[in-house]
């Protein structure tokens, strides 16, 4: 029988569309993919494969790579491969799953990625695609889903996010905008556990009530007479939750861009407008920083360093406030706290410990006050978190949730439990995002790689005693790129890509195939 060669090549086109199921690839990929993608890129300093820097590098990438597990929640139909966050927790969490992803994970698997996004999605009751999670900071899961775009080029989930993302921020903005302060109200970003608030937060504030406990999402359940009466109920309005709103207001607008749609005019009206709010409401003149929340009780003007670190980041912050932060921002020598000082209650002249949320230092946070450090050149406080991290994965061998601030072990700390049973709680191990933040100073600071919409801008960084990084194998879209870094400092001298020298330091997003890239560095 003669097969008109027409057909057969219509026919041999439309299998390579289609998995061995008769799915069309495209129609599975918005869904989820079953199988585990994930690819670690190979690292090597100094020409050396067993470098301190290397050591710590693998040890994190073990530490991710085991928290991979068969997961189902949201609207997956069916277990997929989902980055968990951490061994201790054995489920997906939005910040973490946003954090993780947004550190570096998406470049080792943009498939797991997306299915980790897609299990914080649950449709509400008229259909709609809504983020999931403890309400105050959930809206994170936006930034986590565009930088998965950035480093994947799925449009397809990109306008899934950006459904999603509007019709959770109007969600929020009917439960928790205040019209009177222009801030969202809620706890702080991953702020979940009453360590990391004033005393007022902590228990029942009835006399005729006893006990006590750990979640601050309890707090508006038993105390009735101080709730605030719309929403959620939490008064509080927190610097890193407002800068997180923020930037998915913008990113709204990024999206639409990339989408071909016309964004709102609101939006960035909106984000300009919770700018000013933020700058003057938390900026304290007189301590030369950013205070840590707002509320009808007083006020907390301590330090919260993941608040700050999203001011640099963002561009909240001005010129002239990143230079008063970067002087005036308090770093313990395990590096820098997640809220400073730790609150009286748990450090004064009879009790010498750490809130659980405010005086430890927190490793995803290290990893956002480095990147912040390095956006504005000031090596040196990007060096002092980074050896930290370094030193405390080569000692423990593993990258746990929590360090004591002064003795740099591993620390849980401690909160109010139920009946105000004073003790130190557990440090997590192998923690996911604190992992991620070591490929983060890795990936966007020391091999300085730095994603957009049309590619990677490179700008390295390699410290005196590091004179050569090489990274190999790293997928981005549809090319892999070996990227050899030489010579110490942070001015290009020499930039070659595939033996081509060119001056603009640039990758495009289109690029195909393996890409060489060569880095010479003037210093060294």
């Amino acid at each position: 029988m003669k097969i008109n060669p027409l057909i057969l090549i219509l026919l041999t086109g439309a299998l390579a569309q289609c998995t061995s199921s008769g799915i069309p690839v495209k129609a599975q990929r918005y869904n989820a993919l079953t199988v585990n993608t994930t690819i670690a890129p190979t690292l090597v300093v100094n020409g050396e494969n067993t470098h301190d820097i290397v050591k710590a590098y693998r040890i994190a990438i073990g530490d991710i790579m085991g928290n991979i597990q068969y997961h189902q929640s949201g609207i997956l139909k069916e277990k997929t491969p989902c980055l968990y966050a951490g061994l201790l927790y054995g489920k997906p969490w939005t910040r973490d799953a946003a954090i993780n992803i947004w550190n570096g994970f998406g470049l080792l698997s943009p498939d797991v990625s997306k299915n980790t996004l897609l299990a914080q999605i649950e449709k509400d009751d008229t259909g709609k695609n809504m983020i999931a999670g403890q309400y105050w900071d959930k809206i994170i899961w936006t930034l986590g889903a565009w930088n998965d775009y950035l480093y994947s080029g799925d449009r397809e989930f990109l306008k899934f996010a950006y459904q999603a993302t509007q019709n959770t921020l109007q969600q929020l903005e009917t439960e928790e905008f205040s019209q009177e302060s222009g801030l969202f109200r809620g706890p702080a970003v991953y702020g979940d556990g009453v360590a990391a608030y004033p005393a007022i937060y902590t228990h029942h504030q009835s006399e005729d009530q006893t006990g006590s406990y750990s979640g601050i999402d309890q707090w508006a359940e038993v105390n009735e007479d101080l709730k605030y009466p719309k929403g959620h109920g939490l008064p509080m309005q927190v610097l890193s939750t407002n800068a997180v709103y923020y930037q998915a207001y913008r990113l709204l607008t990024r999206m639409a861009h990339e989408l071909k749609e016309k964004p709102e005019k609101e939006w960035e009206e909106k984000a300009e407008n919770l700018r000013k709010s933020i700058n003057h409401h938390f900026w304290n003149e007189s301590k030369h920083n950013y205070d840590y929340l707002i509320d009808s009780f007083g006020h907390c003007d301590a330090q919260e360093s993941l608040g700050i670190a999203f001011c640099l980041l963002f561009d909240i912050a001005d010129e002239e406030k990143v230079a008063d932060i970067f002087k005036t921002t308090v770093v313990e020598p395990a590096g820098v706290p997640c809220v400073y000082p730790t609150f009286e209650r748990y450090r004064n002249d009879t009790l010498d410990s750490y809130g659980r949320h405010s005086g430890t230092v927190w490793p995803h946070i290290q990893g956002f006050w480095a990147d912040g450090a390095m956006k504005y050149q000031y090596h040196d406080i990007f060096l002092h978190e980074f050896n930290a991290l370094t030193r405390h994965a080569l000692r423990d061998f593993q990258f746990v949730e929590i360090y004591h601030p002064t003795r740099e072990t591993p620390y849980g700390g401690i909160q109010e439990p139920y009946l105000k049973e004073w003790t130190e709680w557990f440090c997590a191990e192998r923690q996911t995002w604190s992992a991620t933040a070591y490929l983060r100073m890795i990936f966007q600071d020391m091999v300085g790689m730095k994603f957009s919409e049309q590619g990677i801008t490179f700008k390295p960084f390699l410290p005196d005693g590091i004179n050569s990084m090489s990274l190999l194998g790293l997928r981005y879209r549809n090319s892999t790129l070996d990227i050899h870094i030489t010579g110490t400092g942070t001015t290009i001298e020499h930039f070659f890509v595939n033996g081509l020298e060119t001056g603009n330091f640039f990758i495009p997003a289109d690029s195909n195939g393996k890409i060489a890239i060569e880095i010479n560095l003037a210093g060294g």
